[in-house]
């Protein structure tokens, strides 16, 4: 790139005051001197920018192309300024990566307690399954993911933040056919039971499954739900039973109140909800104050679950 960021400043200011005078008053140089740097930005960009008349200026063919594109370089110099300016005062942005199974129940806690550290924190969240958070992750996308784990693979680093028990939910009627006492109840009891899991792909499905000795092709699987809350109001009406993770059970049932809850016997079945970062990533204290953030937000809920 042979032309400079000056270069441009002083030939947008040319075109939008029409008059070399006013442009070079306007940026605070000599005529002579600006019109020296427009003429070498036309001898780089190959062609006449200006067509000089005896009372205007008016662009040239090539100068409205080329105003087009100066002004997105210069607003783009301008943001990277500030950008720079935030960085060198303290300010920080994150972008954050969380699965949908945790996203609606985490997330509003989570950006409370990141905006009550650092008000002036930006944050930016991608939603999206575990596979394709990894993704963003190796390719520099986002700073981090909220997921179960593990997420497997030596270029992560991955902090354990919170246990998250899953529980059996269906209608009243439903659970009332389980036969076993709930101090007994184990998932392995549901293999004859109907179950309603979310569609293949979320990693809470796959959870499922393992913990309740089963695979999916079982005729006793229904897999199409896509959220939970899809799910909650299924199993609400009789159509089956699913593992409802203790992060979504308040909500879900505060939202749907047909759909009821028990809790498995010792040891209850459970994901690790934690922070996955690539291992190449410089840690100067953020990883440790969000996965600080998100653990405290996430064990309040679960402990709300559980009393």
């Amino acid at each position: 790139m042979n032309f400079t960021l000056k270069q441009l400043q002083y030939f947008q200011a040319v075109a939008e005051q029409r008059n070399f005078g006013r442009a070079a008053q306007v940026c605070n140089v000599s005529q002579p001197a600006l019109s020296v740097q427009i003429k070498s930005l036309e001898e780089t960009l190959g062609g006449v920018l200006f067509e000089r008349q005896a009372r205007d200026i008016l662009l040239t063919p090539l100068g409205r192309d080329v105003l087009e594109h100066a002004r997105q370089v210069l607003g783009a110099a301008v943001r990277l300024d500030q950008f720079a300016r935030d960085h060198s005062g303290g300010h920080r942005s994150l972008s954050i990566g969380i699965i949908p199974t945790i996203a609606p129940y985490l997330l509003p806690g989570v950006l409370g307690g990141l905006r009550a550290e650092d008000v002036s924190l930006r944050v930016q969240i991608r939603e999206a399954r575990t596979e394709r958070l990894l993704s963003l992750l190796r390719e520099g996308e986002i700073d981090a993911a909220v997921l179960a784990l593990p997420a497997g693979g030596s270029e992560f680093h991955e902090t354990p933040l919170f246990q998250d028990h899953f529980l059996l939910a269906g209608s009243a009627a439903r659970l009332q056919r389980v036969n076993t006492s709930p101090e007994m109840l184990r998932p392995l009891d549901l293999q004859s039971a109907q179950l309603m899991l979310l569609e293949d792909g979320h990693c809470l499905t796959d959870q499922a499954l393992e913990v309740c000795g089963q695979d999916r092709g079982s005729g006793q699987i229904n897999m199409g739900a896509s959220s939970l809350a899809t799910l909650s109001r299924l199993v609400a009406e009789g159509f089956g039973l699913t593992l409802m993770p203790e992060l979504a059970a308040k909500s879900e049932s505060e939202a749907v109140p047909g759909m009821k809850l028990l809790r498995f016997g010792a040891p209850q079945p459970a994901r690790t909800v934690g922070l996955v970062r690539r291992a190449s990533t410089t840690d100067d204290g953020w990883v440790d104050r969000l996965a600080q953030v998100i653990r405290d937000v996430g064990k309040q809920i679960v402990s709300a679950t559980r009393s």
